[in-house]
Parts: structure tokens; C-alpha cells; sequence
């Protein structure tokens, strides 16, 4: 069984970023407070099952995976990790900048780059390597509950030597706003999205920050409980 707690490491706008608002009231949860948030009229009105639909990113909060959700190595600590973060933000890098869209990616809607960027690639690829001394070893439970004999072989190397099958050149940064939606409902629903979107008038993104996300036990959400500005 997947140990607890866990904690990830992810890309957050910021508390107070229109785009942090934007996915917290579509999630209808704020991973920086941990308050729930009534759902946006518009959102209920095209689909009345919102909640159900956005079930599964409310877990997480509103977030781009860097280093997916693992429990410590034995003999890490939450202290630890939080000194990595602080200590991986302060090295100075090229800070990615994205054109961010609203489209459908896998079955699911989220936000995501309109292009492919080489630093951003590189950035995730970074936070994999870094953070990996402090991730428990993936148990035979965890590896079968990723379908492994659905995955790419490179998908399985990965999945084995980074306990995640979607990094390096599978890493496909988006922030997710729905569940796997069907064609026939995906349409409506990816509209009014991307209606919401345009409205914030947000032509470039920064991907400037890391946040530490941590999940208590298997019934919590995940809550940020640190964040570290990276340094250019």
C-alpha cells in the first residue's frame, strides 16, 4: 500500500494570481487554503454534474505535476524536502515562458503550453532528478495500479528508475481543469472553458515558482504547504 503521507512538488501560479483563481473555482477547492469554493454558474449550467466531472484534479488542487506524489524514503524528512525545494529554487536558470491555451490533452481539458519549449522540458527533468533521493521505492501495489502492460516500454523505464511513467520526454506539462470526458461532451464543456480563459487575458506565463504540495492520508486533499520563487 502507497505510504503516507505524500508529497509532490508542482508548478502554482501563486495565491493571489488570476490564474490560481481561475483554476481553484472551476476545481471548486484552493490548495492554498484548503477551502472549498462554489462551483461558477456557467460551469453547472453546461454541465450539471461538475462536480463529478472534476472529481479527480479537485484531489490535487490546480497544479502542473514537476515531481509526481511519492511517501519519503525511509529515513527522509519533511524538513528535508522543504530544504531541497528552497535549495533547488535558489540555483539560478533560464525561467521558462509558456503561451498558455485551454484544450483537451489525453481526454481531459486542461491548461497547456500552445508550444513545446525546450526550458520547460528541462526544467521538469531537473526536479525529477533532484528529488528523487527522497522518494520511497515504488512497492508492487504501486507499480501494478499504473497498468504497466498499457504503458510504452519507455514508459515502464520510467515508471521503474523515476516511480513515474511520464517524465523526461513523456513529461507533458498541463494543468488540469476536468476528468476524461467522452467526444460528444467534451466540446461544450472545452467552450465554456476556454470562454472563462480568454477572459483573464493571460498571453504569457511564467513558470517561475516551485510549491510543495502534501496529501495527509488517502481520503485528504493535496494543500501546499510551502512555496519557493525560482531564482532567473
Amino acid at each position: 500500500m502507497t505510504g503516507f503521507p505524500r508529497y509532490a512538488i508542482y508548478f502554482a501560479a501563486g495565491s493571489d494570481s488570476a490564474l490560481s483563481r481561475f483554476g481553484a473555482e472551476l476545481l471548486g477547492y484552493d490548495a492554498y487554503t484548503g477551502d472549498e469554493l462554489p462551483f461558477p454558474h456557467d460551469a453547472l449550467h453546461v454541465a450539471p454534474d461538475w462536480r463529478d466531472i472534476t472529481a479527480d484534479p479537485r484531489k490535487y488542487g490546480f497544479h502542473a505535476t514537476l515531481k509526481a506524489p511519492m511517501a519519503l524514503a525511509p529515513g527522509r524528512t519533511e524538513a528535508e524536502l522543504a530544504a531541497a525545494c528552497a535549495a533547488f529554487a535558489g540555483t539560478p536558470r533560464p525561467i521558462p515562458t509558456i503561451r498558455p491555451i485551454v484544450d483537451s490533452i489525453s481526454g481531459f481539458i486542461a491548461v497547456i503550453p500552445a508550444e513545446p519549449l525546450d526550458a520547460l522540458q528541462g526544467l521538469a527533468a531537473d526536479c525529477v532528478r533532484a528529488f528523487d533521493s527522497f522518494r520511497a521505492a515504488l512497492t508492487a501495489e504501486d507499480r501494478a495500479r499504473r497498468k504497466p502492460d498499457k504503458l510504452s516500454e519507455q514508459q515502464r523505464d520510467h515508471l521503474d528508475r523515476w516511480g513515474y511513467p511520464y517524465v523526461m520526454e513523456e513529461f507533458r506539462f498541463h494543468m488540469t481543469l476536468t476528468g476524461r470526458l467522452d467526444a460528444a461532451r467534451r466540446g461544450p464543456i472545452l467552450e465554456m472553458l476556454r470562454r472563462r480563459f480568454a477572459a483573464l487575458g493571460l498571453d504569457a506565463l511564467e513558470i517561475d515558482r516551485l510549491a510543495l504540495f502534501k496529501q495527509d492520508d488517502a481520503k485528504a486533499r493535496f494543500r501546499i504547504i510551502g512555496e519557493w520563487a525560482l531564482t532567473r
